[in-house]
């Protein structure tokens, strides 16, 4: 495929139909920011590899530094998709390969950058696909700070670096939040936990308010557990979501699971509305919610 040369300081694109959003914003001082719609960018992070970052080729914007795969978003793009498609295109970061954990979003007002941070969930080694970068590499958490960063990046690098450490997880009492709904609940147990289990899937992709759960960024993707008992136990398990069939009182169950989360390091929210529920979960380093909180944040029925 031909490439046509860019415009001064234009991040160069393969021939052909352009994207509305491939356009520099230009604020009244002067400063240009590349995205009509915005830009995105991912930082995958490898277990044991550390974060993959992109040498940029010299004629970018800010040539020779080291930052993320990432670009302008498309017309009615998603920051997420769109940090997810320039990495592909980019990179050569395969599909289900990253699992988002949590968004941070710069905002100039006239222009935003979002930066989604993945953990590697599939290994895989980045490809150079396009003329944008130099070189690949994963590099050490301890050794980012070494390379000549893109300012950008530089400046959110400490912030970023810091909350990897962090792991929400939220573990909800699926009996106290089908309660609070009055759709009938009581005819069928097994019919509304599997309700309530299908809006929380929903979870799982479309994250929590970062502002909700009281932590730095835009967005977070915690691990959800769901704890069900009695004839709740028959619903059908969702994909992608995590169910605990309790065999005991599920009260206890939640305990056992919000414990072992907290004794990992997991920043552990319980949701229930259950004042003495709350108390225990507490005692073993959770913090708990009431249902409402959890409500606000879910969609309406969900389809099959």
């Amino acid at each position: 495929m031909s490439i046509q040369p860019p415009a001064p300081g234009e991040p160069r694109r393969p021939s052909g139909p352009r994207d509305p959003g491939d356009a520099w914003v230009v604020a009244e001082t002067g400063e240009r920011y590349w995205g009509r719609f915005g830009a995105a960018g991912l930082l995958a992070v490898d277990p044991t590899r550390g974060v993959l970052l992109q040498h940029r080729v010299g004629w970018s914007h800010f040539g020779g530094t080291w930052g993320l795969p990432g670009g302008a978003r498309h017309q009615g793009e998603g920051a997420t998709d769109a940090a997810l498609r320039e990495a592909r295109e980019e990179a050569g970061v395969p599909a289900g390969a990253v699992r988002p954990r949590f968004v941070s979003v710069f905002d100039v007002g006239i222009w935003t950058y979002t930066t989604v941070v993945a953990e590697v969930v599939v290994p895989f080694e980045p490809v150079i696909a396009d003329p944008e970068s130099l070189e690949l590499a994963w590099v050490g958490l301890d050794e980012v700070e070494d390379y000549p960063l893109h300012p950008g990046f530089g400046a959110a690098w400490p912030s970023l670096q810091e909350n990897l450490r962090t792991r929400p997880t939220l573990i909800v009492d699926v009996a106290n939040v089908v309660g609070a709904v009055p759709d009938g609940w009581w005819r069928d147990r097994a019919g509304a936990a599997d309700r309530m289990l299908r809006r929380l899937r929903h979870l799982v992709d479309a994250g929590v308010d970062a502002e909700a759960l009281g932590l730095w960024g835009e967005l977070w993707f915690p691990r959800i557990i769901a704890v069900v008992e009695g004839e709740a136990r028959r619903a059908p398990m969702p994909e992608g979501l995590e169910v605990v069939r309790a065999s005991q009182a599920g009260d206890d169950e939640i305990v056992e699971a919000a414990a072992a989360a907290a004794a990992r390091g997991e920043a552990v929210t319980v949701i229930t509305s259950d004042r003495e529920l709350a108390a225990r979960v507490g005692a073993v380093g959770a913090v708990s919610r009431g249902a409402r909180w959890l409500l606000d944040s879910l969609p309406g029925e969900v389809s099959s």
